[in-house]
């Protein structure tokens, strides 16, 4: 769902109050942090094991009797998503720091549709053809899917993992905002301070545009991704500590909140949460202090590349291959058989269809 494409450019210090530049140890080049990829895959398997291996749709029986050993940590796989968000308010910074509002805007459809509307197409034609069991959306909620704003138009989702991307639009329009006004330290921090505190007034209130707009179940984790973009650019400080530790105890609540809705996890304890979101900010401070830009491995871009296809096509076609082939094949050898189906496609996703489509919408919104 995210990308690294910016080079991280020098950004005008405001005062001798604001932190030094950082040096950069990957100066004259795109700056890219392998590290991200590596945490990118690691939240996308985490979701695919919580929809395989606990949430279990499709298999005839209940995944903890199949999956007896997975299924508990497999319980907690849903945080992966936390784990996007916190992954995102980094990138986001990263790649919008010196750029104008247009180029982050085509920055963004390049990015994410592509992908998404593949996954669309591919997920609709598996549920009419594979007799899995589900059913079939109309056509109109299918075309509606298209924008990727079923949500607010009030359509069915092809797939409900679809959700969170809108979620992710709604903090592309906030950073939009801050981008126009110019991306500096004290800004982004202002930022990140007055979003805190909107999200403290507006998370007891009734739904409606304000609430919705500053998504307050999930802004803690993009607050605490863009502060600690802050530390990586600008050196660590007291101030940014102060607010990563805050986002980190206030996603607590909604987190636990969000656990407990999950009944059909049964009597599971509620603690790994804290230790579970404790390390995802654990390894994102290793990111911003740097301690983990030494990493060059390779295959860890081209891993990161099939994350977002990954993301997008596994939930519901993986479903209906379990629903379809669970009684003729062993549990583990059809598990193992649809991930690795699963990834293939996403490689042949991002090569075939993301690459191509996405020169071509850049070049023709670049001209627009």
């Amino acid at each position: 769902m995210l990308d690294q494409t910016a080079p991280v450019v020098p950004a005008p210090l405001a005062s001798r109050s604001v932190p030094r530049l950082a040096a950069d140890p990957t100066a004259g080049g795109h700056g890219r942090l392998h590290a991200l990829d590596g945490l990118r895959l690691a939240a996308a398997l985490m979701v695919v094991a919580y929809h395989y291996l606990a949430f279990g749709e499709g298999w005839p029986t209940p995944v903890e009797d199949l999956f007896p050993a997975a299924f508990p940590l497999a319980s907690y796989g849903y945080l992966g998503v936390e784990f996007f968000f916190l992954i995102s308010g980094f990138v986001i910074c990263m790649s919008g720091w010196g750029r104008r509002v247009k180029d982050f805007f085509v920055s963004r459809v390049v990015r994410l549709y592509p992908a998404y509307w593949f996954a669309v197409v591919a997920t609709s034609v598996t549920v009419a053809v594979v007799p899995g069991g589900r059913q079939h959306l109309p056509w109109n909620d299918i075309l509606t899917n298209l924008t990727m704003l079923q949500e607010p138009l009030g359509a069915d989702p092809v797939d409900g993992v679809y959700w969170t991307l809108f979620a992710e639009l709604r903090f592309y329009l906030l950073f939009s905002l801050l981008a126009w006004w110019g991306l500096t330290y004290r800004r982004v921090l202002l930022f990140c301070c007055v979003w805190g505190a909107a999200t403290v007034l507006v998370a007891p209130s009734s739904p409606g545009p304000l609430r919705l707009l500053l998504i307050p179940e999930y802004s803690w984790f993009f607050i605490a991704g863009m502060a600690f973009y802050l530390m990586y650019r600008f050196r660590p400080s007291p101030m940014l500590w102060g607010v990563v530790g805050f986002c980190y105890c206030a996603s607590l609540a909604p987190s636990i909140d969000k656990f407990k809705e999950l009944a059909f996890l049964g009597d599971r304890p509620a603690w790994p949460v804290l230790v579970v979101l404790a390390a995802f900010f654990g390894v994102m401070a290793l990111i911003a202090t740097r301690r983990l830009s030494g990493i060059r491995w390779r295959w860890l871009p081209v891993a990161g590349a099939l994350t977002y296809p990954l993301y997008l096509l596994h939930e519901v076609i993986g479903w209906e291959f379990f629903a379809r082939f669970a009684g003729r094949v062993p549990p583990w050898a059809l598990l193992v058989t649809v991930l690795l189906g699963m990834s293939a496609l996403s490689y042949l996703v991002h090569r075939l269809v993301e690459r191509p489509l996405g020169r071509y919408l850049k070049r023709h919104l670049v001209r627009l």
